[in-house]
C-alpha cells in the first residue's frame, strides 16, 4: 500500500490515476473540509464511466501534514509515501505560513517515514529549489543553491523542505526527489499554475518577454511512479517538458480557446507599476493581489531547464506542451 499527500490537487489527482493504473492500493491524506468535486471531475474526464468506481478504491485519511498523529496513522501499514502537499504563494505576507506548511510539513513526513521504516519516500520539490546560475544556459540537477534576492519566497521554502529530505536520506531514509517546473493539466482553475487558463479565456491583452519551463501533470505523475518502481533512490531529477516563451504559451492557450491572443508587449517599467498598483489596491481595499513583485520579475526572466538525466534514466517521452494545453482546455470546456 502507498500513502499520498496533496492528493486533491492538480498533481495529486493525476498521481492517483497513475498509481491506480499500476494496481496500487492507496491511502490518501485530505483535510476534513476538502472538496473532492474537482477530483471527481478529473477522474471522470480521464476514466469516463469507471471514474467514480476507481476513486472509490482510495482509502481517505483526514488530517494535515502539520499533524503528526494523522500522518502516523495514515502512513502506518504503507510501504511507500508520495509527498505532494505544498503551499504555493508569491505574496510576501504568506511567507511564514508557506514555510510552516512546506518545510515543517515535509520534516514531519520525513520523521514519520523514518520512525515507521518506510521503504521509500518520493518527494515533490520544484525547479524553484534549483540554484540560480546565470553562467549556464540550462539549469540541471548539478546546480547549487545560492542565496539571492532573485530567489522567491516560495523557492526558499521549497529549498528548505528539500533539505529535510536530504537530512532524512543521511539518517537512512530511501528517498527520491523530483523537481517539476510549472505544471499544466485538468484541474481547478483557481489553483496556482492553472489560473492563467482563466485569464486567457477571459481575454488577455498583454504578454511579457520571459521564458520558463512547463510540463504535463501526467508526465510528472508517471516520472514519480516509474522512479519508485525502478527503486531509484537518493537522487533528484528535474521534470520538464519544454522551455517556452510566455508569448508562445499564451498564443497556444488562446488558439485552444479560440479567443484573441495577447498582442501588447509589457515593458519592465510597466510590470513595475502593475505590481505596485496591485499592492496598493490590496492594502486599501483587500483586493486579491494577482501581480506581485516576485511574479512580475519572474515574467521577465529567461530560465531554461534540462530533463536529460530523467530521460536517460527512465526513458520518459514527454507530452508536447501544445497537447497538454489542448487536453486541459478540453477538460475546462466539458466541465463548464
Amino acid at each position: 500500500m502507498v500513502f499520498v499527500t496533496g492528493a486533491t490537487g492538480l498533481l495529486g489527482s493525476h498521481l492517483l490515476i497513475e498509481l491506480l493504473a499500476r494496481g496500487e492500493q492507496i491511502k490518501a491524506l485530505k483535510r476534513p473540509t476538502s472538496n473532492l468535486e474537482s477530483l471527481k471531475s478529473v477522474f471522470n474526464f480521464y476514466l469516463g464511466e469507471k471514474g467514480l468506481d476507481e476513486l472509490a478504491k482510495i482509502e481517505w485519511v483526514d488530517g494535515d501534514v502539520l499533524d503528526i498523529t494523522s500522518l502516523t496513522d495514515g502512513i502506518s501499514g504503507c510501504e511507500k509515501v508520495y509527498h505532494c502537499a505544498a503551499m504555493v504563494s508569491f505574496v510576501k505576507k504568506d511567507f511564514k505560513k508557506m514555510m510552516k506548511t512546506n518545510q515543517r510539513g515535509t520534516a514531519n513526513v520525513v520523521n514519520v517515514c523514518l520512525g515507521l521504516q518506510i521503504e521509500q519516500l518520493i518527494y515533490v520539490s520544484s525547479t524553484a529549489a534549483i540554484g540560480r546560475d546565470a553562467s549556464k544556459e540550462f539549469y540541471t540537477e548539478e546546480n547549487k543553491w545560492v542565496s539571492s534576492p532573485d530567489n522567491s519566497n516560495y523557492a526558499v521554502t521549497k529549498y528548505s523542505a528539500e533539505n529535510e529530505v536530504w537530512r532524512g536520506i543521511e539518517e537512512g531514509l530511501n528517498a527520491v526527489i523530483v523537481n517539476p517546473c510549472v505544471i499544466l493539466g485538468p484541474g481547478n482553475w483557481n489553483e496556482s499554475s492553472l489560473s492563467i487558463f482563466k485569464v486567457i479565456k477571459k481575454g488577455l491583452k498583454f504578454y511579457t518577454s520571459g521564458l520558463n519551463a512547463f510540463v504535463d501533470a501526467r508526465d510528472v505523475a508517471f516520472a514519480m511512479a516509474e522512479l519508485s518502481e525502478q527503486k531509484i533512490v537518493n537522487e533528484r531529477f528535474l521534470v520538464t517538458s519544454e522551455n517556452i516563451h510566455f508569448k508562445e504559451l499564451f498564443d497556444l492557450m488562446a488558439a485552444a480557446f479560440n479567443v484573441k491572443a495577447p498582442s501588447v508587449k509589457v515593458k519592465p517599467w510597466m510590470a513595475g507599476i502593475a505590481w505596485r498598483l496591485e499592492g496598493l489596491l490590496h492594502f486599501l481595499f483587500r483586493k486579491k493581489q494577482n501581480i506581485t513583485k516576485e511574479t512580475a520579475r519572474s515574467s521577465m526572466s529567461i530560465t531554461k531547464y534540462s530533463s536529460q538525466k530523467l530521460k536517460d534514466r527512465i526513458g520518459i517521452d514527454f507530452y508536447p506542451i501544445a497537447d497538454s494545453i489542448k487536453n486541459a482546455v478540453s477538460y475546462f470546456e466539458l466541465k463548464n
